[in-house]
């Protein structure tokens, strides 16, 4: 089994900053990709930031010039620090996966429980 824990939401005023982690643990073979993902109240998901194993980072538009994602291999974690935010980057926000577990070889995608970031004076 392979699980994926996100933490570091939070309330944070507009023009804050906020790091939030993702930890992937288990029986993982191999990470292909992690990614994340946030939703807001009535709307669909959307991709944020995604990067790939040997891969350059990709982010969504309205992000980009203010978040960063990065990955700390040894420890299967995946970061996304952002910054500069917006009461309209309020959202629940998951951390996504493609990992190969050890017992099948075969990338299949994972999803986290989800963290709350709330951008609001």
């Amino acid at each position: 089994q392979v699980q994926l824990v996100e933490s570091g939401g939070a309330l944070v005023q507009p023009g804050g900053s906020l790091r939030l982690s993702c930890a992937a643990s288990g029986s993982i073979f191999s990470i292909v990709a992690m990614s994340w993902y946030r939703q807001a109240p009535g709307k669909e998901r959307e991709l944020v930031a995604a990067i790939r194993s040997g891969g350059s980072p990709k982010y969504a538009d309205s992000v980009k010039g203010r978040f960063a994602i990065s990955r700390e291999n040894a420890k299967n974690t995946v970061y996304l620090q952002m910054n500069s935010l917006k009461p309209e980057d309020t959202a629940v926000y998951y951390c996504n996966a493609d990992i190969a577990d050890l017992y099948t070889y075969r990338p299949q995608g994972y999803w986290g429980q989800g963290t709350q970031v709330t951008v609001s004076s």
